[in-house]
């Protein structure tokens, strides 16, 4: 134990003499009737009474008093015990709120046991010191900010709660407490986690970064894959298990259709291999649901156990494709399930149709005079139109991917495919560059107006692309773009991920269905009516309606489906690049102060109080006799 004002002791040695010499000083006079002085002498001698210096005697209020000046003189004195902790006056607090901070391998669970560790970080602040909380994972929070109000800066922290989307990419987070840090001298920054995060490279934090592991436990069994797919025989059902943890398992599976139990398997797992199961199921059957039971308890991550997956047979989306013929694109889209598509000639100008009939239109190397109502896919457009310009061609283009996670091309590469001839684009300001050919765009991206629009810049005969594996891949993920849940995933989405619905003007209502049971009316704006409270994990249903009639239904799954969350087991280091040089993270180094002197001062306003009580104790008494007195009377 250390002492931050070790002078406050001094206080002992001033005041403590004064208090005995107090005492050995009183006038102890009482008087007494008595029968003879010559038996109570000693009472009567006055000169022993006055004497200034006596022998000191045992006495309560005394040794109360000398207690409390020795509670009150170390309070002063601030004690303190080194702890793992921060030193720092400015403490930029980030709290991982991720998916797999749900595992109860710690009591409650992780998240709860980050923010008691955040709690103690505000405690052993300096009593001038600041601290911002950040909340990291999914869309990052910050509900503190700059305070030095200990109350606001705990109900901040107790006010997280997990985030089952978005990953847990400190990017955002680790941006926001630099700049934080480089306002300020004495900065530290705090990250409580259980490691399974994404660190960028390209950032130095300025001051020192310290890591908080949480967690325990590694075992997870996770559901990976969940679908129905349409099949001659009414829908296949395929879903997979991934073991996460180190050591082999026993599972059950038990897969429901509709709310009713269809099938249970007992599977055997090895550590990071899969189980796969796929059955035959009726055509009719909606909503599948699959759980993992774990008859050991030993799983820490419940929110991968259950997985869901929805069906949209009986209401296949529709596409029209203008076009003068295709045969690569019409194989294309006859693989993707739950679709259906009809070819319109390339010379009309009138599409009757509605946005709620026909979501998607693809215009085959064409453009009419009026565009159709809807998303829309343009290949090979022959002139400009009001979302972007032709301006020209560009031969032999390479195709260079936009870096980052673009979804319109996942699972697709690129590297072996060429082109002879493409348009050469000049897109808007809303829509973004998808690949890139030699400066010119070949394929963009956007939404406008309600309305999202694909440009694929050259025709289809004009590469080999139909012939590359990689093609049906790309329809599908165009598809699920422009209309989604017709992809090859089907209407699965990840937490938080908005579902987007197009709806026309004679759309007079759009309704969804939450997994709980409960229904909200969503606002159409600008041709589009988009639900984005989709943190909870299961099926969602969205209807249309033209007044009382259901016009359009829709099912969405909402799984965690993140390996990155399902792998708990928890990291006792962090690479975090810091300007001072270091790359790690420090971690359990016993820097932090935690001062008792509010127990002390506790502790002496108890000893305060006693005292008090010693002192009135027979004015106590003599009130207790009277009301006992008054009470017998009665």
């Amino acid at each position: 134990m250390s002492l931050l004002a070790p002078f406050a002791l001094f206080a002992i040695a001033a005041i403590g003499p004064i208090i005995v010499a107090m005492y050995l000083l009183k006038l102890r006079r009482e008087e007494r009737t008595v029968s003879s002085t010559f038996l109570w002498s000693r009472m009567v001698r006055d000169i022993e009474a006055n004497a200034p210096w006596q022998r000191l005697r045992r006495n309560w209020l005394l040794l109360l008093q000398l207690l409390l000046l020795l509670l009150l003189a170390f309070a002063l004195a601030r004690p303190f015990f080194q702890t793992t902790g921060i030193a720092g006056r400015n403490l930029i607090v980030i709290v991982d709120r991720s998916a797999s901070m749900g595992a109860i391998d710690v009591e409650p669970n992780r998240l709860d046991a980050a923010k008691r560790q955040a709690i103690t970080l505000i405690d052993q602040l300096p009593d001038d010191g600041r601290a911002t909380i950040i909340a990291a994972g999914g869309q990052m929070d910050v509900p503190a900010a700059a305070t030095t109000d200990r109350r606001q800066l705990r109900d901040a922290i107790n006010s997280i709660t997990l985030n089952n989307g978005g990953g847990s990419n400190l990017s955002q987070a680790l941006t926001l407490a630099s700049a934080l840090a480089s306002r300020e001298a004495e900065s530290e920054v705090a990250i409580i986690s259980d490691g399974n995060v994404q660190i960028p490279q390209d950032i130095d934090v300025p001051g020192t970064v310290r890591y908080f592991p949480i967690g325990a436990q590694a075992e997870n069994v996770a559901i990976s894959s969940f679908s129905l797919q349409p099949s001659t025989a009414g829908q296949t059902l395929f879903v997979q298990a991934t073991n996460y943890g180190p050591n082999p398992v026993s599972r059950r599976l038990d897969v429901y259709l509709d709310g009713s139990l269809f099938n249970a398997y007992d599977i055997t797992i090895e550590s990071g291999r899969d189980e796969v199961r796929v059955a035959e199921i009726p055509s009719q059957v909606q909503v599948a649901e699959a759980r993992l039971i774990d008859p050991t308890e030993n799983d820490a991550l419940a929110l991968d156990d259950t997985a869901w997956a929805t069906s949209n047979a009986g209401d296949e989306t529709q596409l029209r494709l203008v076009s003068s013929g295709n045969v690569f694109l019409e194989t294309a889209l006859d693989l993707l399930p739950g679709v259906q598509y009809t070819t319109v000639p390339t010379n009309t100008t009138t599409f009757t149709e509605t946005t709620a009939q026909i979501p998607v239109t693809i215009l085959d190397n064409v453009v009419p005079s009026t565009l159709p109502p809807g998303n829309l896919l343009f290949i090979a457009p022959p002139r400009s139109t009001e979302f972007f310009s032709v301006t020209g061609t560009i031969e032999f283009p390479s195709l260079r991917p936009q870096p980052g996670d673009e979804p319109l091309l996942r699972n697709v590469s690129l590297s072996e495919v060429n082109v002879l001839e493409a348009a050469r684009l000049t897109p808007d300001s809303w829509m973004r560059t998808v690949i890139d050919g030699d400066g010119s765009p070949i394929m963009l991206a956007g939404e406008r107006d309600g309305r999202r629009i694909v440009v694929l810049a050259f025709r289809l005969q004009d590469s080999d692309f139909p012939l590359q594996v990689a093609f049906p891949l790309e329809v599908s993920n165009i598809m699920s773009y422009l209309a989604p849940g017709s992809g090859a995933d089907a209407a699965q989405l990840a937490p938080g991920l908005p579902i987007a619905i197009p709806v026309d003007e004679s759309i007079t209502s759009v309704t969804v269905t939450r997994p709980d049971g409960e229904t909200a009316q969503v606002e159409i704006d600008e041709g589009q009516a988009i639900y984005a409270n989709t943190s909870d994990l299961g099926p969602y249903t969205v209807e249309q309606r033209q007044g009382d009639r259901l016009v359009g239904r829709q099912r969405y799954a909402v799984n965690l489906f993140a390996p990155d969350e399902s792998l708990i087991a928890p990291q006792a280091e962090l690479e975090v690049p810091q300007e001072s040089g270091l790359q790690q993270a420090v971690t359990q180094e016993r820097v932090g102060r935690q001062e008792i002197w509010r127990w002390l001062a506790a502790v002496a306003l108890v000893v305060l109080i006693i005292e008090w009580l010693v002192y009135q104790r027979n004015g106590i008494v003599y009130l207790r006799d009277r009301w006992r007195r008054r009470r017998a009377t009665t």
